[in-house]
């Protein structure tokens, strides 16, 4: 199963659209991955969407919630870290859950490559957003194909 083709959430496509339209738009995000079972193509019927934001100014996605509603999200559920990375846990107006892991410059760093950071990338890896090349970088770093 592709994750465009992920029946149990149709909106799921459109918002992975959306997203990445959103993320092109902003200057201050350098790249954006959706990553874990649907990156993978082999969501289950709990999976959410996880995403990777990778941005030059991580602080203001997790000071600010305004950034939220411009994606349609009708709340955030949670907010915790993950190492360097603070998850946003983001609820859309069906329900579906959306984790935003908001992860600075460093996280993508391919020399060497974190250990957590190469367990998200081998775990299922998609580039949504990288015009710099950074998330391609890390890819074969950790010896991911694109």
């Amino acid at each position: 199963m592709t994750p465009t083709a992920w029946s149990h959430h149709p909106e799921a496509a459109a918002i992975l659209d959306q997203l990445t339209a959103w993320a092109e738009s902003r200057l201050d995000i350098v790249a954006l991955a959706l990553v874990g079972s649907v990156a993978r193509g082999e969501p289950h019927p709990r999976s959410d969407v996880d995403l990777v934001l990778i941005t030059c100014d991580p602080e203001a996605y997790v000071r600010d919630e305004e950034w939220t509603a411009e994606l349609g999200a009708t709340g955030i559920i949670r907010t915790r870290p993950w190492g360097p990375v603070i998850e946003r846990r983001l609820v859309m107006p069906s329900g579906l859950e959306i984790d935003v892991g908001v992860a600075p410059l460093s996280w993508a760093g391919a020399t060497p490559v974190d250990p957590g950071t190469r367990q998200v990338v081998l775990g299922g890896l998609r580039i949504l957003h990288d015009p710099e090349g950074l998330l391609a970088q890390l890819l074969a770093a950790c010896g991911a194909g694109p």
